[in-house]
C-alpha cells in the first residue's frame, strides 16, 4: 500500500506513454507502466531502426523523478494478462487513482502514403490494441474505482477522429477512444469517477524523430511546435483535481486548450493547439506523430 497516488499507463515502453508515465513520476505518483519489450532492439521504427526503451527504463526513471516506477510485462491483446494485472495492482496498492489508456498496436505502414486495401490487412490491429484494449483495461479499473468512489479514465486520442489521418483504421480507432469516454461517462455519473478522451498535439518521441527525417517536409512543421509527452501527464492529473471535473467527464478535450484553461504548461510553455495552428477541415490530411 502507499500514500501515493496511483497511475496506470499502458504501452508505456517507449513514445508519448514512457512520457506520459515519466509525467507522472514528476507529480510524485506510484506508477504501473505496461509494454512487451524486455530488451533493446525489439522494436523498430518506420526505418527499421532500432528503437530504444522497456518497461523496467521507464519504471526506473519515474522513480530517478520523484515517483515510483514498478514494470509489468503485459500483451494488452491477451484479457487474461490484463486481468493479471489489474489483480496485482489492486493487490499491491488497493487503489487506481488514473488509467491512461495509451497502448495501440503500430503498423509500419501507419504513416504510408497508400490507400488502405494497399497496405497488410496487419493495419487494422489498431482497433484490437488501441480500441478494444482500451475498453478492456477501462472495464477493469472501473471495478476498482467505482468502489474506492474516485478515479479517472484517460485515452490517448488525436484530431484523427474527426478527419482524415493515416487511414480508415486509425481514425475508426480514435473516433472509437472518444466515444468510449462519452458513453462511460453515462455509466461511471454520480460514481465518483471521470472519463475523458485528450486529443494529443505532436508529440516528441523517437518515432516522431524518425518521421520527421523519412518525410522532412511533412513533420517539420509540427515537430517545430510538438509536445513533450510528459505533459498529458500534467494534464490529466489537473483535469482530477479540477474543481469542474465533472462538467469535463464524457468529453472529448483538445491536450492544449484544457491545459491552457487549467493553468497547465508544457516545461513552461503554453502549447498551441491543432485548431490554432491548422483548423479542422475535415479532408485535411493532418500528421500525427506517435
Amino acid at each position: 500500500m502507499t500514500d501515493r497516488k496511483v497511475a496506470l499507463v499502458t504501452g508505456a515502453s517507449r513514445g508519448a506513454g514512457a512520457g506520459i508515465a515519466r509525467g507522472f513520476g514528476e507529480l510524485g505518483y506510484t506508477v504501473y507502466v505496461t509494454g512487451r519489450t524486455v530488451a533493446p532492439g525489439d522494436a523498430k521504427g518506420w526505418d527499421g531502426s532500432v528503437l530504444p526503451g522497456t518497461v523496467a527504463e521507464t519504471a526506473a526513471r519515474i522513480t530517478e523523478l520523484g515517483g515510483q516506477g514498478i514494470p509489468v510485462l503485459c500483451d494488452h491483446a491477451d484479457d487474461a494478462q490484463v486481468a493479471r494485472l489489474f489483480e496485482q495492482i489492486e493487490a499491491e496498492q488497493g487503489r487506481l487513482d488514473i488509467l491512461v489508456n495509451n497502448a495501440t498496436y503500430i503498423h509500419h505502414q501507419l504513416i504510408t502514403k497508400m490507400p488502405f486495401w494497399e497496405k497488410e490487412l496487419d493495419a487494422q490491429k489498431i482497433l484490437d490494441v488501441g480500441l478494444r484494449s482500451a475498453y478492456v483495461a477501462s472495464w477493469h479499473a472501473a471495478k476498482i474505482m467505482v468502489p474506492q468512489g474516485s478515479g479517472l479514465i484517460g485515452m490517448v486520442s488525436s484530431f484523427g477522429a474527426t478527419c482524415y489521418m493515416h487511414g480508415p483504421a486509425y481514425g475508426a480507432q480514435k473516433a472509437g477512444l472518444d466515444k468510449l469516454a462519452h458513453d462511460m461517462w453515462h455509466d461511471l455519473r454520480d460514481t465518483g469517477v471521470a472519463a475523458v478522451s485528450i486529443w494529443l498535439g505532436p508529440q516528441m518521441t523517437e518515432r516522431a524523430k524518425i518521421s520527421a527525417e523519412v518525410e522532412p517536409e511533412q513533420y517539420k512543421e509540427l515537430i517545430a511546435t510538438a509536445e513533450n509527452p510528459e505533459f498529458t501527464a500534467h494534464i490529466l492529473d489537473a483535469i482530477d483535481k479540477a474543481p469542474n471535473r465533472d462538467e469535463l467527464s464524457g468529453q472529448t478535450l483538445v491536450g492544449a486548450e484544457i491545459a491552457k484553461a487549467l493553468g497547465v504548461t508544457d516545461r513552461g510553455v503554453e502549447r498551441p493547439s491543432y485548431r490554432e495552428m491548422l483548423g479542422t477541415p475535415r479532408e485535411r490530411n493532418f500528421a500525427a506523430i506517435y
